[in-house]
Parts: C-alpha cells; structure tokens; sequence
C-alpha cells in the first residue's frame, strides 16, 4: 500500500479522529496523508500515526491531492464532508472526478471507509499466503 489520504470538513473533523483512533492498528504500517487542518487536529487529538502535512484543502491541498491521484500515488481517500455544499467545492469536485477517473476509492462516511480498509487488508493478506 502506497498512502491513504484522510481528511475532513471542520464540522466532521472530531468524527475522523475517533474513527481513526478505533482502528489505529489497522493502520501503523500506511502512509497517511492528510490536508493542513485536518493533520493539524488529528495531531492535537493525540493520533498516534505520523501524518504527511499537506496544505489546507481550500488552500490548495485539494489540487495537492487531486495530482497524486492522477499520479497513481494514493491508494485511498477517507474523506469526511460536511453535508452543506460551499462555494469552494469546485476543486472537491475535481477530486472526487479524479478518484473516480483513476479508479481510487474514495469514502465519504465512515460505514465506507471502514469497509475500504478491511478490504485492503484482506487483499494484502490473500496476496501473501
């Protein structure tokens, strides 16, 4: 596995720490990347995995994202939006596009991310015995 990114809207942001910090030993051994704010929250909130900082998402770390998607660099996205749609979004659209377009899974809620990582490491696994 390459790198995960994680990351979340203000609103949602407490909700990707508890859920990251249930399942911290899922994963110690990934590359976790997230946008500014949420690294900087994720850290405050005593998460245990170091993260890659990246810059805020309205302030680029979208696009920042969006590349390494492109680039084949992300093996998954946990993103956790808000349900208010703002003015900004056009670059989460790009995004969400570029998931799709490059086949990365993406999710939005936490019900799909935890599927997305039982998933990887049942494949990691499958592929090692």
């Amino acid at each position: 596995m390459k790198s995960i990114v994680v990351m979340a809207h203000n609103q949602k942001k407490a909700a990707l720490a508890t859920f990251l910090k249930e399942r911290e030993e899922w994963l110690w051994d990934r590359n976790l990347i997230a946008t500014g704010r949420s690294a900087t929250f994720l850290e405050k909130e005593k998460f245990g995995i170091p993260l890659k900082h990246l810059s805020p998402g309205k302030s680029g770390g979208y696009n920042q994202i969006t590349e390494m998607v492109q680039a084949k660099l992300i093996d998954m996205v946990i993103f956790f939006q808000d349900v208010e749609v703002k003015e900004h979004h056009e670059d989460i659209r790009i995004l969400l596009d570029a998931c799709n377009q490059s086949n990365i899974p993406i999710a939005t809620n936490p019900a799909g991310a935890e599927l997305m990582i039982i998933g990887i490491i049942h494949k990691q696994y499958s592929e090692r015995t």
